[in-house]
C-alpha cells in the first residue's frame, strides 16, 4: 500500500484524497512512508472529532515537510487509506508555529476542501464560498484546535482555482 505513488491528479482535474482520519474519529492518523501503514499521531483534544474526513493529497510536499492537508467534504465516514477521486473547492488558508534550528518560525499548513465524486448530497457545490457561513466558521474553529500548541492563525479562504493552484505548486 505504497500511497506516496498515486498521483496528485487524476483524469479531468480530479484530485485525489488519501483518508487518514475518517470522520468522527477522535484520533489523528499519519501515514507512514517508512512503513507504507497508517499510525496513530495523537488524540485529539477531549471532546473533539473530525468533521469529515481529513488527509492529504498524495505525491505533494507542503511547507510543513507533510504531504499537503485535504478534507472530504461529505456526510459520510470512509476508512483509513481510502483514495477518494475528488473535485477542489476551496483552501482554507492556515499559518502556524513550527520549531526550526531550536528557534519558531510561521509556516503555511492549508487544508484543502474537496467534494468526493461518489458523493451524492454535496455534488451542487462548486465553490467553499457555497458553504453556509456558519460551516465555514466551524471549520476554521476546528483547524484551530486541531492544531493544538502550533498557536495556529486562519488568514483566509481560497476557491476552487486557488485550491488547484495551490495543489499544483506543492506536486514533488
Amino acid at each position: 500500500m505504497n500511497l506516496d505513488s498515486i498521483p496528485a491528479f487524476g483524469d479531468d482535474g480530479i484530485v485525489h484524497l488519501v483518508v487518514e482520519s475518517p470522520q468522527g474519529s477522535a484520533l489523528k492518523l499519519k501515514y507512514e512512508r517508512a512503513w507504507n501503514a497508517m499510525s496513530i499521531s495523537r488524540p485529539l483534544p477531549l471532546g473533539l472529532v473530525y468533521p469529515f474526513d481529513w488527509g492529504f493529497i498524495p505525491s505533494t510536499l507542503a511547507p510543513d515537510g507533510d504531504p499537503l492537508d485535504a478534507m472530504a467534504l461529505w456526510d459520510v465516514a470512509s476508512f483509513p487509506g481510502v483514495v477518494l477521486r475528488c473535485r477542489a473547492i476551496g483552501v482554507l488558508y492556515i499559518e502556524q508555529n513550527r520549531e526550526k534550528n531550536d528557534r519558531s518560525v510561521r509556516i503555511h499548513n492549508d487544508r484543502v476542501l474537496a467534494i468526493p465524486v461518489e458523493a451524492r448530497r454535496e455534488q451542487g457545490l462548486s465553490e467553499a464560498d457555497e458553504l453556509p457561513r456558519r460551516v465555514r466558521q466551524e471549520l476554521e474553529r476546528f483547524a484551530a484546535a486541531a492544531l493544538e500548541g502550533k498557536d495556529p492563525e486562519v488568514t483566509g479562504w481560497g476557491d476552487a482555482a486557488a485550491a488547484v493552484a495551490l495543489i499544483m505548486s506543492n506536486v514533488r
